[in-house]
């Protein structure tokens, strides 16, 4: 049996480093949510989905990191020249567990709205990869929260292994979504869909790590701050690197939709100073095309 992994006395350098972990990666979350939303229409509306997406897990997370930063500075007490934890301190942990539960699935949409599957296929590989993520993290939070407090180390394994089952099925079905629409798109968004892929499921790797440090070590005010800084950068990576990488295959599959005729965008489409595509309004499309008249 070990500690509560979430109450540890920390030295005022730990406490500050996570403090300003926390703070960073709110920060980050927040001016993602607002370039997301001022950037929403730069995109085709094949690729709008990929957008409302981000903005949603990205207005979740913000709240979520709010909610984490009050905890944390109302959850240690400093006495004596370090910061002894009180009840609130343990909302660290049961407060991201939520943040995930919506955030990850949503992250699973948004890369898969920018992918060329589509139909009944896309609709069911978009529900099974939604539900995976989600119990990938609710059985993940039964080992880590709920049994013992997450103490316990046989129940950390086995809903660990749970957890990663799910975690496995999610790596497999979105890289097959992934392998299979890179033929049916440009080489630019193919590479940046393909960086982008990579990007979330490295980040993703991370969770479980972080997750595996209690059952191999008991937790120490130094374990605790690396956990709380690990998960903190591997929500900036998840979701403002994937979800800026996504934005950009959305701007270049809408050019390349523009170019081919098979869409209409009001605006120009650049990207990086680079000129991807004219502004084509439907009506203009419509007076050039003698089968419309």
């Amino acid at each position: 049996m070990t500690p509560d992994p979430d109450l540890q006395t920390l030295s005022p350098a730990l406490y500050d480093l996570v403090h300003f972990a926390l703070l960073v990666a709110g920060f980050s979350l927040l001016a993602y949510l607002l370039y997301s939303w001022a950037s929403r229409e730069e995109v085709g509306r094949r690729y709008r989905p990929a957008v409302y997406a981000g903005l949603c897990l990205a207005a979740v997370a913000t709240v979520s990191y709010l909610v984490l930063f009050v905890k944390w500075d109302s959850g240690f007490t400093l006495v004596d020249g370090v910061y002894e934890p009180n009840a609130e301190a343990r909302f660290t942990g049961s407060t991201r567990y939520p943040d995930w539960a919506v955030t990850v699935p949503l992250l699973t949409v948004e890369l898969l709205a920018v992918c060329t599957v589509a139909g009944t296929r896309a609709r069911d590989l978009r529900a099974t990869t939604m539900a995976a993520a989600f119990l990938m993290i609710a059985t993940g939070y039964v080992g880590a929260q709920l049994v013992d407090d997450g103490r316990d180390r046989t129940a950390l394994v086995v809903w660990g292994l749970v957890s990663t089952a799910f975690f496995v099925y999610l790596y497999v079905a979105l890289i097959g979504a992934v392998r299979a629409s890179l033929p049916h798109m440009g080489k630019a968004a193919g590479a940046s869909l393909r960086n982008a892929t990579i990007v979330l499921l490295g980040s993703f790797g991370v969770y479980p790590l972080v997750y595996a440090i209690p059952v191999f070590a008991d937790v120490t005010p130094a374990w605790l701050a690396t956990i709380q800084v690990g998960y903190s950068a591997a929500d900036v990576v998840a979701k403002v690197g994937f979800g800026l990488l996504v934005h950009k295959v959305a701007l270049l599959r809408t050019a390349e939709d523009v170019r081919a005729g098979e869409d209409t965008h009001p605006e120009p489409v650049w990207l990086s100073h680079v000129h991807e595509s004219d502004g084509v309004l439907p009506e203009v499309r419509h007076l050039g095309d003698p089968g419309r008249r």
